[in-house]
């Protein structure tokens, strides 16, 4: 029976020294795990984006456009008649 214990006591032993040793690494290197998460995340951002905009813009453009356009707005007085006034002053 002493063992058992005994072999559970090196097993618990080996199980928290390899959690409390993980835990280190992985402090130790936080700021290089972030960097690269960010990296990550930014190449699979562009990536989606790259992908996605070719049918964001078919989606877009209409698909028959206008052959000819009108002419010109008429303006009534103002700027466009040469006159820089404010009308009613």
């Amino acid at each position: 029976m002493q063992k058992v214990i005994n072999v559970l006591a090196i097993l618990s032993f080996v199980g928290v020294s390899g959690i409390i040793g993980g835990g280190a690494v992985v402090y130790l290197r936080r700021d290089a795990i972030a960097e690269q998460v960010k990296e990550r995340v930014a190449k699979a951002a562009a990536e989606a984006i790259t992908g996605a905009l070719p049918g964001m813009l078919d989606a877009a453009v209409p698909k028959s456009l206008p052959q000819a356009t009108g002419g010109a707005i008429p303006s009534v007085g103002g700027a466009a008649a040469g006159s820089l006034s404010v009308p009613g002053l």
